[in-house]
């Protein structure tokens, strides 16, 4: 084959692609991957300028094999035999792999703005009114940003204020084998929750304007980017099983109790709407596209971390290994991290204990096996992934009887290793219950790309120090690093311009993302890493990140110290 290979560096490389001479016919004839994953247009085309470049390749089967991806980097890691299926295209690769070709390297860059305007994309805010209608919010507002690292993003999030109850909901959603059921969750897991919190009067009144045609009363209010969509194909099936659920509650209250427990409600909120995903694809639907959309939810899976906030009460519900952590400022004006949840994955010894105590003895060496539930899956609890909790006879039957786009997938067809007792999988929240404080400033929820990349600590000062406008000079750690004076000049300088470029965020999830996706060794955000991180292509960028979800939750201490008083 005459034509070229691309060689697409690491991240750390990207400051010099070669310049290829040849004239773009000869480049095309020797592409034909899609031109739109190797020219992805981001804000102006301007990564077909960055990676208009290429290096001279004769010898494709000795240079262009794909390479070998981490499994660390895999929220779902397939079996040997079907690993084939979770590999970048070859389409791509064969031609990304190429050996440098000797040149003078140029330095391409985003430029600051170009750089803003990909960080900022996605980026949402919203401000509580001082007074909410019902009683002075103890939430002052909330920032939230999205960074995709796959395509399309698997990230899911979503913000409402209870009309019917008091509070306000958020929460942040991480899809794997696909993005649908991370968008059905946080479609509905919210009217799940309103709807166990409601009253029994209130759930009368709700089913008998449903009998009778009226107007519904309006449960929750929604604060969502335009980007944020709903389903309007599924919303008459969503409601149908929203409906059966709290005809159930009615039956089962009779009104005797007026007590809501809250962290109750959110348990049995997120049970049931799993189990109602898991029905649903059983069950079917006559029309091909929502029987299709049902099974896709079903066998795709998504970790939620929710937050409940009412005045001084804040629960969080966590299902998986996002996380919600509270910034806290002590007398001294410096920050700490409180974590309000616990990752459910192998690096929590209490959560492989209770999976080996749900299994027969003889099944203790592989219901956890390479940090892995059935060594396949990272985390230990999410909704829907139903490969995990079906037997196999029912995976079997409703594949069988599904589309044909069901019945030819491989993943969908594959049964885990040493699958015996089913159910090995289970979206039971954890909850915890935090009464809020004078000195507890915001909460941080995130999906685990955030967590991947920087310490908590970190996380709740870079947070606290941009909403705040207070910078606590600390002594510049270099981490063991020979730091050379000229070297040390520049952090100096780095840092002194840090109180200039904080005012670049007026949005602080964008300003965590900015240091997540940007800083360097020594902690301080680095526009050529930053600008590197950002170029990379959507088949390239999975390697070096996930996809980060975000949101910043600040408090209102004024009104959290006032109910304190009042008790």
């Amino acid at each position: 084959m005459t034509g070229e290979c691309v060689c697409v560096p690491g991240p750390d490389e990207l400051v010099g692609i070669p310049v290829r001479s040849s004239s773009l016919p000869l480049f095309s004839d020797a592409m034909p991957a899609p031109t739109q994953l190797f020219f992805p247009l981001i804000r102006n085309c301007e990564l077909s300028r960055i990676y208009g470049t290429a290096c001279y390749c004769h010898h494709k089967h000795l240079c262009c094999s794909p390479p070998y991806i981490p499994q660390s980097r895999l929220r779902y890691t397939p079996h040997p035999a079907y690993a084939t299926f979770y590999r970048p295209k070859d389409s791509w690769w064969q031609y990304t792999q190429g050996r440098r070709y000797a040149s003078t390297p140029q330095k391409f860059y985003l430029t600051p703005p170009q750089v803003n305007s990909i960080l900022k994309a996605n980026e949402y805010s919203f401000k509580v009114p001082e007074f909410d209608g019902k009683n002075v919010s103890s939430v002052l507002g909330f920032d939230s940003n999205q960074l995709p690292a796959n395509a399309p993003i698997e990230d899911r999030r979503s913000a409402a204020t209870c009309l019917q109850t008091r509070g306000m909901l958020l929460g942040v959603f991480d899809g794997h084998a696909g993005c649908a059921c991370s968008q059905a969750v946080s479609e509905r897991l919210f009217y799940y929750i309103a709807v166990s919190l409601l009253p029994h009067e209130t759930l009368l009144e709700i089913e008998n304007a449903v009998e009778s045609g009226r107007a519904l009363l309006p449960i929750l209010q929604w604060h969502k980017h335009p980007n944020d969509y709903f389903s309007k194909e599924a919303s008459k099936l969503y409601f149908n099983s929203l409906r059966t659920y709290w005809q159930e509650l009615i039956d089962l209250n009779t009104g005797e109790s007026t007590d809501i427990d809250v962290k109750e409600a959110l348990i049995n909120a997120f049970k049931r709407l799993d189990n109602d995903i898991s029905l649903e694809a059983q069950v079917g639907d006559p029309n091909s596209f929502l029987n299709y959309l049902v099974l896709r939810v079903a066998f795709s899976g998504a970790t939620a971390c929710v937050a409940h906030v009412d005045g001084v009460d804040l629960h969080v519900a966590n299902t998986g290994d996002s996380r919600a952590m509270l910034g806290v400022q002590e007398e001294d004006g410096s920050w700490s991290a409180v974590t309000l949840s616990n990752d459910h994955n192998a690096q929590n010894e209490r959560e492989v204990e209770r999976l080996k105590l749900e299994h027969p003895k003889n099944e203790a060496k592989s219901v956890v096996k390479q940090d892995r539930l059935l060594g396949l899956l990272m985390p230990f609890r999410a909704f829907g992934d139903v490969k995990f909790k079906w037997s196999i006879d029912l995976q079997k039957r409703v594949i069988e009887s599904g589309p044909d786009q069901l019945n030819d997938n491989e993943y969908t067809k594959f049964i885990p290793p040493n699958y015996y007792t089913p159910p090995y999988l289970t979206a039971e929240p954890e909850v915890t219950y935090h009464r809020l404080r004078p000195q507890d400033k915001f909460l941080v929820l995130a999906t685990d790309g955030l967590w991947e990349t920087m310490h908590r600590q970190d996380v709740v000062r870079i947070v606290g120090e941009h909403l705040t406008g207070m910078h606590h000079q600390q002594p510049i750690a270099v981490g063991g690093y020979k730091v050379t004076l000229g070297q040390m000049h520049g952090l100096l300088t780095e840092r002194r311009a840090k109180m200039s470029s904080v005012f670049e965020d007026q949005n602080a999830a964008t300003h965590l993302i900015r240091h997540a996706v940007g800083n360097n060794e020594f902690g301080a955000v680095d526009h050529e890493r930053l600008s590197k991180m950002l170029s990379l292509p959507e088949e390239l960028a999975r390697m070096y990140r996930d996809d980060i979800t975000i949101i910043v939750v600040q408090f209102n201490s004024h009104v959290v110290g006032a109910c304190q008083n009042q008790e």
